[in-house]
């Protein structure tokens, strides 16, 4: 375990050495993070302005609260692993990874929270200035605040471990493009993205119910806005450990069929 603590906190400061080496690629990915939900929150305002004010149970200031949390709890759980992986085992750059007593996944963890812990500084701010520009109404109580905590915490295990585990499709295929847009869509759509789940068809919010999405984004946005009640976060909460729980069964299965199957295909 000490072993561990040092080799975090030696991943954290080479981590935020090389981001602050390469500042503009940082921006654009922070460009990336702020522009998509503030679309959606500028078209979902405008259309419940023209609408009287509401679309089913969503006003213009419920919409703003949507978005901007939204646009935090994206940023605090998304992880880019899908577009590295493939270059790795391609490339061969996974070989001096597993030389190391230390299992990779442990990089990857240390790299995307010393992102997100880095540019934190900048996300809050832009969401108080998005907040001051369309005044959102939350109806957000203590124990939802206290409740968003694990939220978040496991929203991000689940979206982390399921997205290693796809990206371990390398293993076996040397492009993952087709997975990794086929995975984008459904995240789009089944995690709230788009629009709030709510005001999605009945078979969607099943689906939605039923796969990962929802737990990973829309469950912890709905909770921090106020739209559940206590029964429906305990619920969301016994539903996020229990996908965290078959996460990790399966990035071990899928990681231990792989390795076997590895074989460096680059210089």
């Amino acid at each position: 375990m000490h072993g561990l603590i040092e080799y975090y906190g030696a991943q954290f400061r080479n981590t935020i050495a090389l981001q602050l080496q390469y500042r503009v690629s940082l921006v654009i990915w922070l460009l990336g993070s702020v522009l998509q939900p503030v679309i959606y929150l500028v078209v979902w305002t405008t259309v419940a302005a023209s609408g009287g004010g509401t679309v089913g149970e969503f006003t213009a200031g419920d919409f703003a609260a949507y978005f901007i949390v939204l646009m935090l709890v994206d940023h605090l759980t998304f992880s880019w692993i899908f577009y590295e992986f493939e270059y790795r085992v391609r490339q061969g750059n996974l070989s001096p990874l597993l030389l190391r007593p230390i299992h990779p996944i442990h990089k990857d963890i240390a790299e995307n929270l010393t992102y997100k812990l880095l540019t934190s500084a900048i996300m809050l701010p832009t969401a108080g200035a998005l907040a001051l520009a369309f005044r959102p109404t939350f109806a957000t109580e203590p124990w939802m605040l206290a409740a968003l905590i694990p939220a978040l915490l496991l929203g991000f295990g689940v979206r982390f471990l399921i997205e290693w585990t796809l990206a371990l499709a390398a293993f076996w295929t040397t492009r993952v493009a087709a997975l990794n847009e086929l995975y984008f869509v459904g995240m789009l759509f089944l995690s709230g993205q788009v629009a709030p789940l709510a005001l999605l068809p009945a078979p969607v919010r099943l689906v939605a119910d039923l796969l990962p999405f929802r737990w990973m984004v829309a469950f912890p946005v709905e909770l921090a806005i106020g739209r559940l009640t206590p029964a429906e976060a305990l619920r969301g909460l016994g539903t996020q450990f229990v996908w965290l729980l078959l996460s990790l069964v399966l990035v071990a299965l899928v990681w231990r069929a792989g390795v076997r199957r590895y074989s460096a295909v680059g210089a």
